[in-house]
């Protein structure tokens, strides 16, 4: 097995990252950690080989540790840092974005950040997008070697590649009982050659010899945030039973290999063509299984292995959603099952105007709007009417040439009116399409069906000329609140 994955001429990655999500659970009830005492703890990793660590803004004091870590190591150019921005929901400005990584630099001491990967709550807002592009300014201004994003879903992603943002790699919760990854998000990963970086691939520690043949754990004996959190993701795979199931064929495969059930569900997830690291936390100064990740790297699956795991997986129910739904919709697979520990409320996206007693509307600021004198969206008494939408933000057409980016945005304007004006999706009776290119109406067409599937509006699409340069897809849409 390739030991590395080259993900851009300035990164290279190992195969095997170093998470420190671990060191906010350990901090939960505890002082902040030494950092220098801490630090002194990722010494036998980088010594081993796995010299990338994975972190966060809300990792507690990781950055801290880890900046320290790199700093004071003889080998500190051998050590490569990532860690996440999270904002919360709303607006998001170029102020707002550079003292966030100046944040983070100054809590690493470091001159800039390897990888920075940014998660976004609310893809109706369009702010995530506005993020991306400030993120992509620091980048070309030096404060930031590459652009990653976290928890993105495979049609989000496409917006913001097809939309020039450079980004290099999507890490998202990728295991033997969570194949989301193998769905849409292969297509996009293969068209824009990007990479995944795999967490929750040992659900926490579930999938270890430590849990084969024992009774499903009560869920106030749980001890971390990890298994409170995956406890949640095993349930809806279908329950312990089934989870047992997939244990022991996992166990059979690493009794042929003399290695762990961790290693062999760590392996396995390293199959997937479009994955070039698997990510696993570290207690530091805890615990480590340094051996056992050596060991991890030196592993090949065979036809028969691969077959055995495959006829456990076989036997679970899929995890509900897209890639990262756990953080957006329910069923929340969060260690509280909601958002709670996450954020407080989501913001309207756009602010409601109201015209009289019956009547109300948003706008969504596009120079169209204020121009042709239109508002995006009505709401009169229980409907709501918005206006062909197309894929434009601020002065940006949105998702260049890729129609299927286009209508995905187009979509995600037409939810935030219509939530911002009391409604959702689900309340769409009525779309209607206009396609500048009728080459492109099959592309346009399943876009349209991924995102109102089981909702099922009456629907028109016809081929038009769009008014403005570079626009593939208008639509408009009508709700009924009910």
């Amino acid at each position: 097995m390739n030991k590395t994955v080259k993900l851009s001429p300035t990164l290279t990655v190992p195969r095997l990252v170093m998470g420190l999500w671990q060191i906010a659970d350990m901090e939960r009830k505890n002082p902040t950690l030494d950092p220098t005492e801490t630090a002194s703890y990722m010494y036998p990793y980088i010594e081993a080989g796995f010299s990338t660590f994975d972190m966060a803004d809300h990792y507690g004091s990781s950055e801290i540790i880890a900046g320290n870590c790199k700093n004071n190591h003889p080998d500190k150019d051998k050590i490569t840092l990532f860690t996440k921005w999270v904002p919360k929901p709303g607006p998001i400005d170029k102020k707002m974005v550079r003292e966030a990584i100046e944040l983070a630099l100054d809590r690493m001491q470091q001159k800039h950040i390897d990888l920075i990967q940014f998660h976004a709550w609310l893809y109706s807002d369009p702010s995530w997008l506005d993020g991306l592009f400030y993120l992509k300014e620091l980048k070309e201004a030096g404060l930031i070697q590459n652009i990653g994003v976290t928890n993105f879903d495979a049609n989000h992603l496409r917006i913001a590649l097809a939309s020039g943002i450079p980004i290099v790699s999507n890490q998202i919760s990728h295991s033997v009982i969570d194949q989301r990854a193998l769905g849409s998000m292969k297509e996009v990963c293969n068209e824009y050659n990007v990479k995944l970086l795999a967490y929750g691939t040992l659900l926490g520690g579930f999938l270890s010899d430590r849990w084969l043949g024992l009774e499903q754990p009560r869920r106030e004996a749980l001890q971390t945030w990890s298994q409170m959190k995956y406890i949640r993701f095993i349930e809806a795979a279908g329950g312990w039973s089934l989870f047992q199931h997939l244990l022991e064929r996992l166990n059979q495969v690493a009794k042929k290999h003399q290695t762990s059930i961790a290693n062999i569900a760590s392996r396995f997830v390293l199959e997937n063509p479009n994955v070039a690291a698997v990510i696993i936390g570290a207690r530091l100064g805890e615990s480590n299984h340094i051996t056992a990740h050596q060991t991890l790297m030196d592993l090949f699956l065979d036809k028969e292995d691969i077959a055995l795991i495959q006829d456990g997986i076989s036997k679970l129910n899929l995890i509900p959603g897209n890639c990262g739904d756990e953080y957006r919709v329910p069923p929340f697979l969060t260690a509280s099952g909601d958002l709670s520990h996450h954020l407080e409320a989501f913001p309207v996206v756009y602010e409601k105007v109201i015209k009289s007693e019956t009547r109300e509307q948003v706008y969504s600021g596009t120079v169209w709007e204020s121009f042709a004198g239109y508002s995006r969206a009505v709401k009169k008494g229980n409907r709501i009417l918005v206006s062909g939408t197309t894929a434009t933000h601020q002065n940006k057409v949105i998702g260049g040439i890729d129609a299927a980016a286009q209508t995905q945005f187009v979509i995600d304007k037409i939810e935030g009116a219509i939530t911002s004006l009391g409604g959702s999706l689900k309340d769409v009776v009525r779309t209607r399409i206009f396609v500048d290119d009728i080459e492109d109406w099959e592309v346009i067409a399943k876009a349209h069906g991924s995102r109102f599937k089981n909702i099922d509006p009456v629907n028109t699409l016809v081929q038009a000329k769009l008014v403005g340069e570079g626009y593939k897809v208008e639509i408009e849409a009508e709700a009924i609140l009910d």
